[in-house]
């Protein structure tokens, strides 16, 4: 097998430089979480974020891993981690701090509440939701030793449980449901990525204010669909959400379900 160390430390610095990484906590946290722990055996299934079909790695060594590919989880449902690159930018803006409690809707086999894990501490948490029951079993298992990290099996569009500092979404919505708006403490951060039914959409960060709400829409996104109570497919109440995400167009708003439905 290769020097893991030293390969993390290259896969790393690969992702700081291209994504102008400022957090220090999670360039160290990508670093010390080793990604092959939270995936099946090799050989892997993988591919860049620009390719259309998958290559199989030559063999199990886990130095396969360390570049920025996604790797297939269920390749039939083209369901995939999510790209190392993508996703620690989208960390790195939600400045997420020692002691918060993030919650994940989606957590897939858990590489990213590990990293999020070691971001906020033993005094923080992080609260994982998994709606696949098989992925949710399988992420608690490769999560045991982070005690800060709790992984539900569940709906995160129905419970986040207690109020959140920061929520991230790792599936598309077509709207950003209020129950995670309602669940924002003050100052606290949404990441959502609003989708139309080709996968295709924009990634919005939306920021609790003392007033209201404001989302910034981040950059277009390829992403699997999620599934929850009260995610209606794309229509007249919704589409404003999305042309304005796909448009890069700043949004504040007020009321928590302004066009949005609410069950």
């Amino acid at each position: 097998m290769s020097d893991l160390v030293a390969e993390r430390a290259r896969y790393v610095e690969l992702i700081a430089r291209r994504e102008r990484i400022s957090s220090k906590r999670l360039l160290d946290a990508l670093a010390a979480v080793p990604r092959e722990e939270f995936l099946p055996r090799g050989p892997w299934r993988i591919k860049s974020e620009a390719a259309r079909s998958y290559r199989l790695t030559p063999n199990a060594d886990p130095v396969h891993l360390y570049d920025n590919v996604l790797v297939a989880i269920d390749a039939r449902r083209r369901l995939d981690t999510g790209l190392p690159s993508l996703w620690a930018h989208f960390i790195d803006m939600l400045d997420i701090r020692e002691k918060d409690r993030v919650v994940q809707i989606g957590c897939g086999l858990g590489y990213f509440s590990a990293v999020l894990s070691m971001m906020v501490g033993p005094k923080g948490s992080v609260h994982a939701i998994e709606c696949d029951e098989r992925l949710a079993v399988r992420a608690a298992n490769c999560l045991r030793g982070y005690g800060n990290v709790r992984v539900v099996n569940g709906d995160g569009c129905k419970d986040v449980g207690k109020p959140a500092d920061v929520i991230i979404v790792h599936a598309g919505f077509p709207h950003p449901h209020p129950l995670w708006l309602e669940a924002l403490r003050p100052r606290g951060r949404l990441l959502v990525p609003l989708t139309q039914r080709d996968r295709e959409g924009a990634a919005l960060k939306i920021t609790r204010r003392a007033n209201g709400f404001e989302a910034e829409a981040i950059q277009q996104i390829r992403i699997f669909p999620g599934h929850g109570r009260g995610v209606t497919a794309l229509d007249d109440r919704v589409a404003d959400w999305w042309q304005r995400a796909s448009a890069l167009a700043p949004l504040r708003f007020r009321s928590l379900a302004q066009g949005l439905p609410s069950d």
